[in-house]
């Protein structure tokens, strides 16, 4: 994000923005969704689902904030940059961890059914989230008290571009924070390809139409949206690549790298999981088209009812 301050306000930024605040209102609208039916609150796949809504949407939120103030040249105090970045930073984590978490519940629910009742509760799935939010936050923690052991209390006051670089304060942070997410990268990529086995093996016992099957091109999209979230670790060095052969098109590469691995994976959240699921769906067109697709649904059926 720290790099697009080299980004103008273009037809490209507005586009964006409009992107950004469409994807906002759906997951509003699916977090609203979530809360007013009892049954979804009671069922461990859409607490997860809308743990992972909530996740995204925040970072949208707050990478959208980045980005006005960046366009306005505002500057931000360091101790409110910190802040930031640390909820920025541990959001970006827990969006594949809770995608990892979500794969291993539908390789529990085709692949164990008989236990997934037991295992899938809606407790353990509260503990997970914790665990998910406690990994999440390692790094940022981590880098939050070496700044404090470095820095005098005068650095926290003084007023900067906000990105998470303010807090990398020696050159061995950066390989240890490549380092770890790397093997973020391999130990969830692992997971997921590892569900997806299982449940591919399970799908080719029955029809295609069965929930194995779906579970199966689920799994597989969460994979897609996985490696595209993770594929921001390596997006800067692919910039500075970039940046060596030429200059003029590096805003080009890093307004891409933005859009594709930090923009582009939290939109799919709501496609991936919400609207291709039947009973989610009903309730979300429900909500989103303020009861006009039921009313339209009752007057159809009448209709029919009326010509026989």
């Amino acid at each position: 994000v720290n790099n697009l301050a080299n980004i103008s306000i273009s037809s490209f930024g507005l586009i964006l923005h409009l992107t950004i605040y469409i994807s906002l209102y759906i997951n509003f609208v699916m977090l609203f969704s979530f809360f007013r039916k009892d049954s979804f609150r009671e069922d461990t796949r859409y607490i997860l689902f809308v743990h992972m809504l909530f996740v995204d949407t925040f970072q949208l939120v707050f990478m959208d904030m980045s980005q006005l103030f960046y366009y306005f040249s505002i500057l931000m105090p360091a101790g409110a940059c910190i802040v930031i970045s640390m909820i920025l930073e541990t959001l970006s984590i827990n969006t594949p961890l809770t995608l990892t978490a979500m794969c291993l519940e539908r390789y529990v629910a085709i692949c164990m059914p008989l236990r997934h009742g037991q295992i899938s509760t809606v407790k353990r799935t509260l503990d997970v989230i914790l665990i998910i939010w406690l990994i999440g936050s390692i790094p940022s923690i981590r880098d939050f008290i070496i700044v404090i052991a470095m820095e005098p209390n005068t650095f926290y006051v003084e007023k900067n571009f906000c990105s998470y670089d303010l807090m990398i304060r020696s050159i061995w942070q950066s390989y240890v924070r490549s380092a770890m997410g790397m093997l973020y990268f391999g130990v969830m990529l692992g997971m997921v390809a590892f569900t997806y086995v299982k449940i591919m093996e399970v799908a080719r016992t029955v029809s295609a139409d069965s929930s194995a099957s779906k579970a199966r091109n689920t799994v597989l999209l969460h994979t897609f949206q996985l490696v595209l979230c993770l594929a921001v670790l390596v997006s800067p060095f692919v910039e500075m690549a970039a940046f060596q052969i030429n200059q003029n098109i590096i805003s080009h590469v890093i307004y891409f790298n933005f859009i594709t691995f930090n923009i582009l994976p939290r939109c799919l959240s709501s496609f991936i999981y919400g609207v291709r699921d039947d009973k989610f769906r009903e309730v979300f067109l429900f909500y989103i088209t303020f009861g006009l697709v039921k009313v339209a649904l009752k007057k159809s059926l009448k209709a029919a009812t009326d010509h026989f």
